[in-house]
Parts: structure tokens; C-alpha cells; sequence
């Protein structure tokens, strides 16, 4: 598998959860109060801050299930820097357009060569570090229930995260020149992937529950007096 995610930048595992895991976790997503960085429309479908915020989920990102993953590709060091909840539903439907999750989450802002522009996200500093950082990330996103055709599934263009930061012309070329693969992932299942391979998602054409913990990792610290956010 790390020889075909190095390739193709993605790949679908599935079996990763069991279904009393992803239910005790939805029961822990569902309990968590609206506030900054949690969104609800006739439920959650939105949690930014998700590892500081449900420790189930903290828990999650270490278990030996995800660092089975994780350690091929990073190595035994990986820890979890950041942790999304992604949510589709009847009320909170949406669409994300083609790019690269090019930034980062950090404790302060501090000046460093070669990281910037600067954002601040429900509270937290984020940073676009250098590309080469990103491209020492994987990010794994465990779903909590099945993501078919019909409701929103991630696509790529596979290979585009070897080739740095790209702009928008061309994000155009590779959407040109490149089939998009679809990523239908089952309940429990794990879609895996290098932060710099261009995604994008449609609204789902059947809208119902798509939970997606999205969690991303690293294996070494930032320069200049920089700390992850959410990492150890």
C-alpha cells in the first residue's frame, strides 16, 4: 500500500472500525455542545477542533487500528496534529471545489522562513507551511457510516500531490489532462491520503449522514519556535 499511496497519492482500506466502535463514536460527536468551531443544523455536522474537544477521538487517532495504518507511510513516530468532523445531511449539504488542504494548525503565530499566508480558524492559528512538510503528511479519513455514489464521496486526480503546491491554472491542466477517480468508502472504512493530492466532493445527490473523521499526522516538529496545535 505505501508504494501505491506514494504513486497515486490515496487509497481505500476498508474494515478499519468495527460497528460497536462507530456507533460509541457518533455517541460521543453527538454529545458535544455547539460552540467554536462546532456546527449544527438539525445535528453536528461540523466540528473543527475535534481532537481537543471529544477525547474519544484523541483516543481513536492513537489506537493500534489507525497507527497500523499511519506507520507504513510515516513511520512509528506518527502523531495526530489535527482532527475534522465532515458531516452531509438533509440540512447541511454542500459541495467542496477542486484543491489541496494546504495548511496547517499551530499553538501561536510566530514569523518563520517560508510559512505564510497566516488564517485563524474557529480560535486557532493556521499556517501554510512549505510544500516539502506537507508532502511528509498523510491524512486518514475514517467514515462512520457508508459514503456510496449517491451522497457526496471525496474525488481525486491521482498523482497530483507530487507536484508540489499547485495554482489555479494548473488545477485546470490536471482537471483536464487527468480522470478523477470517485472514493466510495463502507461504514468503518478508511480513505487515506497525501494532503497535497487535489480532492474535491459534490453535493450528495441522496442526502443522508456521511460522518467523516478526518485526521491528519505527522512525524516531526516545526522549526522557529512553532508547535502543532493538536500534536505530542
Amino acid at each position: 500500500m505505501a508504494h501505491y499511496i506514494g504513486r497515486y497519492g490515496f487509497a481505500v482500506v476498508p474494515g478499519v472500525l468495527d460497528a460497536e466502535t462507530a456507533d460509541r463514536l457518533i455517541a460521543a460527536l453527538d454529545a458535544v455542545p455547539e460552540g467554536d468551531g462546532v456546527r449544527r443544523r438539525g445535528g453536528v455536522y461540523a466540528i473543527r477542533n475535534l481532537l481537543r474537544d471529544v477525547p474519544a477521538i484523541g483516543a481513536l487517532a492513537r489506537s493500534a487500528a489507525v497507527r497500523a495504518l499511519v506507520a507504513p507511510h510515516l513511520g512509528p513516530d506518527a502523531f495526530p496534529v489535527r482532527g475534522i468532523l465532515f458531516d452531509k445531511t438533509p440540512d447541511a449539504n454542500w459541495n467542496v471545489v477542486w484543491h489541496q488542504d494546504l495548511s496547517i494548525a499551530v499553538r501561536e503565530r510566530r514569523e518563520v522562513p517560508g510559512f505564510g499566508p497566516w488564517s485563524r480558524k474557529a480560535g486557532v492559528p493556521h499556517v501554510q507551511p512549505p510544500a516539502a512538510l506537507l508532502e511528509r503528511m498523510l491524512t486518514v479519513r475514517l467514515h462512520l457510516d457508508d459514503c456510496g455514489e449517491d451522497n457526496g464521496p471525496l474525488r481525486v486526480l491521482p498523482g497530483s500531490h507530487r507536484h508540489g503546491r499547485l495554482d489555479a491554472e494548473a488545477i485546470q491542466e490536471w482537471r483536464a489532462r487527468v480522470p478523477e477517480v470517485t472514493c466510495p468508502v463502507p461504514r468503518g472504512g478508511a480513505l487515506l491520503m497525501r494532503p497535497l493530492l487535489l480532492h474535491a466532493s459534490s453535493d450528495a445527490q441522496t442526502p443522508r449522514h456521511r460522518r467523516v473523521i478526518h485526521l491528519e499526522f505527522a512525524a516531526e516538529g516545526l522549526p522557529g519556535g512553532l508547535e502543532w496545535y493538536n500534536g505530542t
